[in-house]
């Protein structure tokens, strides 16, 4: 069975990088791939495969006077050994901000996937890599001008964290951080996440 599962995720990750990622991109998406399967190649055969999958992910909410933003993501990762696990998520956001001040309103979607890698050296600290390439639907207005803009933007984060239990808080980089592009306000952005 672990071999089937091989080979569907080698031929859906090329049909992936070809059809989805930008030619800048492919560089870092081999090497995660490349990583992930070596470390599933070394799996024990006679383990049961769905007793090391772990479902979760995170849902998250913001608002202030003029500023809403909500993000729903499932992931599914693979415990591979008490160290390390390997995953994919999906990803939904929405966030809106009025200013009346200057008649100006924008709204934004977002969706998306990722790759995600988790390191666990100690029981309680967590380290962490994603890879998450997002669909960015943008709507502006500005005195009753309308500006739209549709785009995909990728973001790596490496990331540290406390876990305990089911649950891992910390913080996380984003080392592609484009300030026009981004769908983050900063480089920088703490997480919750939770797995079973």
């Amino acid at each position: 069975m672990t071999i089937e599962i091989s080979i569907f995720m080698q031929h859906f990750f090329r049909i992936l990088i070809m059809k989805v990622f930008p030619s800048q991109n492919i560089k870092i998406s081999i090497l995660v791939l490349t990583i992930l399967f070596s470390l599933q190649n070394g799996y024990s055969q006679d383990k049961d495969f769905w007793s090391n999958v772990r479902f979760g992910g995170n849902l998250g909410v913001g608002f202030s006077n003029d500023t809403f933003n909500a993000v729903i993501a499932p992931a599914a990762i693979y415990e591979f050994n008490q160290w390390f696990s390997a995953g994919l998520g999906l990803s939904f956001g929405y966030s809106s901000f009025e200013d009346d001040r200057f008649n100006e309103e924008s709204r934004s979607t977002n969706y998306g996937g990722s790759i995600l890698a988790f390191l666990n050296p100690l029981q309680e600290l967590q380290f962490s890599a994603e890879f998450e390439e997002m669909g960015v639907s943008r709507r502006i207005e500005i005195q009753n001008q309308e500006f739209t803009d549709n785009y995909w933007y990728p973001a790596l984060f490496i990331g540290a964290g406390y876990r305990t239990g089911f649950v891992s808080f910390g913080l996380r980089y984003d080392l592609l951080y484009d300030n026009e592009k981004s769908i983050y306000g900063s480089a920088y952005a703490p997480f919750v996440r939770v797995f079973f």
